[in-house]
């Protein structure tokens, strides 16, 4: 067995570089040093490689009262220092910078989404990224400092959607913020490492609406939309916007978007010039509607990608598609809503609906770094994680406040 030399314990107690570490099998009194017993130092030595890990654990919490508030949460500094709450598979991730989903705040307001309901102190957020400051000895793929994406899902690997590739259908999904599964809203996570995604030099920022970015592209693709189709986008928020950019990079040709906010219409105007625009009025009835913006694409709409999950743009976006359309709902709206049946019947209109998605992270990677995709416009508002009840608040009155993509930013990000 190796033996652990009085050099190696003194540089255990000093603060290292990896270019170190490389050496430190030479620091060993025999030949036996193994990769296990290299990579167990490593972990040992954690807590001088990552200065961030100096404040308590603190994370954004709601309770079925619908309470919001910030206060300690796990893993503690002293086990982020240690590394003894990682799992086999896993890193711990200083959260640099999380979004604000509009699941966020129905959980908060409305303590529950369908059938997925806050019974208890339950921590927010799932669009997040940062930086791994420890690594479990199993962990080959990442290493302290590396920047990453936090896909937040938790997969069983054993069930049929998993092992055919669609694994946001899993019937054991664990997905961070989805009750009862915390969220990332705090200041360490630890995560399984292969749903952290390497995002090299992108922005912290950047990284964090991967996840909503994830959210368009597996809707468009599902929709297959392609080079020179029509389309219809329906609610322009951040699902709805980021949609845009992608309909856009995909070459559709005309691109329309609706929404009942103009600030948010002229927004989509800014990122996409082209696209035209349609106001929503609250007293025009859907079948209006819909005919108003088939007019506006010049009568052939092919295809509506509807992000907002309201029950009368699902209706408008049905009457707005020409015969043999289709309707693609993104967004997510209530248990139960009432359709147009014979206008999908009587005109061959598809109907479907999205859940999460899945296999889209690398894609969404490359099209960011790339420049083929550019949400910073859509970031609105930033906060620190202390001030996360404001910055919650400040998403939540979008009307008032103009908020589109609320950032929650951790330490390191000039808060």
């Amino acid at each position: 067995m190796s033996r652990v030399t009085p050099a190696l314990r003194s540089l255990l107690r000093q603060p290292c570089t990896t270019s170190q570490w490389r050496k430190t099998p030479t620091l060993c009194s025999n030949s036996a040093w193994t990769n296990a017993t290299y990579q167990s130092v490593r972990c040992l030595a954690t807590p001088a490689a990552m200065p961030s890990a100096g404040k308590e654990n603190i994370g954004v919490y709601c309770n079925p009262s619908h309470d919001l508030w910030v206060k300690e949460s796990g893993p503690s500094v002293e086990e982020v220092k240690s590394g003894q709450a990682l799992k086999e598979g896993e890193v711990t991730i200083a959260i640099k910078s999380t979004g604000i989903c509009g699941s966020d705040i129905h959980f908060w307001r409305h303590g529950r989404i369908g059938p997925m309901i806050v019974e208890h102190d339950h921590i927010l957020g799932h669009e997040s990224a940062g930086e791994v400051i420890a690594v479990h000895p199993s962990v080959k793929n990442l290493k302290i400092g590396d920047r990453v994406a936090v896909e937040p899902s938790q997969i069983c690997n054993k069930c049929e959607p998993c092992l055919t590739g669609q694994y946001n259908g899993c019937l054991e999904m664990r997905f961070m913020s989805t009750p009862p599964v915390d969220g990332l809203l705090r200041r360490y996570v630890n995560h399984s490492a292969v749903w952290c995604h390497k995002i090299g030099d992108m922005s912290y920022e950047d990284g964090a609406m991967l996840e909503p970015l994830s959210v368009s592209l597996a809707g468009m693709a599902r929709a297959k939309i392609a080079l020179g189709d029509p389309v219809l986008i329906c609610g322009a928020g951040p699902i709805g916007l980021m949609t845009l950019l992608g309909c856009a990079a995909a070459g559709a040709e005309p691109i329309v978007i609706t929404d009942i906010d103009q600030s948010r219409l002229d927004v989509a105007k800014e990122i996409c010039p082209r696209v035209r625009t349609y106001k929503v009025e609250p007293r025009v009835s859907m079948e209006d509607a819909g005919a108003a913006i088939s007019k506006l694409a010049g009568g052939n709409l092919k295809t509506a990608l509807e992000c907002s999950g309201v029950e009368s743009s699902i209706a408008a976006a049905i009457y707005s598609v020409k015969f043999g359309g289709k309707v693609f709902v993104i967004g997510v709206g209530k248990p139960d809503i009432n359709i147009p049946f014979m206008r999908l019947s009587t005109q061959e209109i598809d109907l479907q609906f999205q859940y999460r998605y899945a296999n889209t992270w690398p894609r969404a990677i490359r099209l960011v770094q790339s420049g083929v995709i550019d949400m910073k416009r859509l970031v609105t508002h930033r906060f620190s994680l202390e001030d996360a009840v404001s910055a919650f608040e400040t998403s939540a009155a979008s009307a008032k406040t103009g908020a589109i993509k609320v950032l929650i930013q951790g330490e390191g990000m000039g808060m």
